[in-house]
């Protein structure tokens, strides 16, 4: 009986032993992290401790102080370790995943982690997707695999027809253990994957009726500027803040994330502050210039987004962003942060300015809408909504709808006259607002979309097919009604 069994006896599933140089081990669940044991911990003594469990080529590679993931089966349990040394300090992680994970994934993860052998397999479709300019990568059981290319989906016809065992053992290869247990529960979860000097990936593991699938997004190394993404002077100004919040709207895939990472890098340049982001997972990797930069991932350095937005509060934060405001608890503490002398910046999926505030609203118990209508007249700074248009001869272009919180449009969200904010913006244009219809209808008349592009894309289509007869521009409709 290895001695580690003794511990991996008490873990429950979703709970974790956590071996660390000088310090206890560490028994964590929901509930917090309390002490297994009263003795501390050497190094030579985790060494040990996990080599006694690893299989024949995990115990090698922590010999040679290299990192490592496996599995370990003990009675009816089965443990993901994870196994890694930094500066002589050894650390290990035991996560409980109730015997579900299937043995086959063990030893590909532990490969890649150590740097030996062929790098992921994956990895080969992956730079397929980066040489022909593709935005996502979609895997499904059954299918061959499909890129989006400026928008359109593309079947890679000289790739074979994905089973559902291949779809499995291609990201069995690089799926972290707590991501491997999140799926086997919950049948979908969330992480990031890395090619060293050619991009990060958002990987989105999923399961449907044709078995396994999973997406990936591509996130460049390099980071768009806002000079890049020709971001107005008004929106910069937000960046210069000092309290508030601002948001960034718009659907699954219309660039949000690329547009907050242009606006913290323009404050990592011009500012000197701490910024805290909260991702799930992270995305664009930020290095320090001005600021200083915590990033944090969701169920890898932190619970929750509205625990760690808590958190954050604690750590002398200057600016926050939360990657995702999903639930009610988090939207209320990152009104609270930004009341109480901060900057954040977080995302929503709304179409449009005034349907954000709304959307906010309405996410809370009528008793507390009042309050929270005072509260986000004072807080909210401007709300950015955009979304992608395929450009004219390829490509993708941002079509961006700002709002900017004046004191007009303050009286209006405490009033609860919400419906009355078009109309601001559309008086307010001296003052960098904007509103989608009209920033469409110029790159038409740009002639960067095509028409029926821009229709698509149009919340007020009546009124923009208005706007296009009254300029001649033919508008062929087939197949476009809603």
């Amino acid at each position: 009986m290895a001695q580690l069994d003794k511990l991996i006896e008490k873990l429950q599933a979703g709970q974790e032993i956590i071996l660390e140089s000088g310090k206890t081990p560490m028994l964590k669940g929901e509930g917090g992290a309390s002490p297994m044991v009263t003795q501390q911990l050497t190094a030579a003594q985790i060494f040990a401790l996990v080599g006694e469990i690893a299989p024949a080529f995990a115990r090698e590679l922590v010999a040679q102080s290299k990192p490592v993931q496996f599995e370990y089966a003990f009675s009816s349990r089965t443990v993901a370790v994870s196994f890694s040394v930094e500066n002589g300090q050894a650390t290990a992680t035991l996560l409980a995943n109730g015997g579900k994970v299937a043995a086959a994934r063990a030893a590909a993860p532990a490969a890649a982690a150590a740097g030996q052998g062929p790098e992921p397999e994956i990895n080969h479709l992956l730079r397929k997707m980066f040489k022909m300019n593709a935005s996502d990568l979609h895997l499904t059981s059954g299918h061959r695999p499909l890129v989006r290319v400026h928008g359109d989906m593309k079947e890679l016809a000289d790739e074979p027809v994905l089973k559902d065992k291949k779809v499995d053992a291609l990201l069995a290869g690089i799926m972290p253990p707590h991501n491997v247990v999140q799926y086997e529960e919950t049948h979908d979860t969330d992480f990031a994957h890395e090619i060293g000097g050619l991009a990060r990936f958002r990987v989105n593991v999923f399961m449907d009726r044709f078995g396994m699938g999973a997406v990936f997004r591509q996130i460049p190394m390099e980071i768009v500027t806002a000079e890049k993404l020709g971001l107005s002077k008004e929106i910069l100004d937000l960046c210069y803040l000092s309290k508030g919040l601002v948001l960034v709207t718009g659907p699954t895939g219309s660039g949000k994330s690329t547009t907050l990472c242009a606006l913290v890098d323009f404050i990592n340049r011009n500012r000197k502050d701490h910024i805290i982001t909260i991702e799930d997972p992270i995305e664009f990797v930020h290095q320090r210039k001005s600021c200083l930069i915590n990033q944090r991932e969701i169920h890898v350095h932190t619970k929750s987004f509205s625990h760690a937005l808590r958190a954050a509060l604690r750590e002398d934060p200057d600016i926050v962003l939360v990657g995702e405001m999903r639930d009610l608890e988090t939207i209320a503490i990152a009104i609270e942060t930004a009341e109480t002398g901060h900057l954040v910046f977080g995302t929503l999926h709304t179409t449009t300015a005034a349907s954000t505030v709304d959307r906010i609203i309405d996410q809370f118990p009528a008793d507390r809408q009042a309050q929270i209508r005072t509260m986000l007249a004072t807080s909210l700074k401007g709300v950015i909504s955009q979304t992608l248009c395929k450009k004219i001869g390829g490509g993708r272009v941002a079509a961006m709808e700002a709002l900017f919180v004046n004191s007009a449009v303050s009286n209006l969200i405490r009033e609860g006259k919400i419906y009355q904010i078009p109309s601001i913006m559309q008086t307010g244009k001296k003052q960098g607002m904007t509103v989608l219809n009209d920033v469409l209808f110029k790159l038409v008349l740009d002639k960067v979309v095509e028409p029926e592009e821009a229709y698509i894309k149009a919340v007020d289509k009546a009124a923009f097919v208005a706007a296009l007869k009254a300029k001649s521009i033919p508008l062929n409709l087939s197949g476009l009604e809603e």
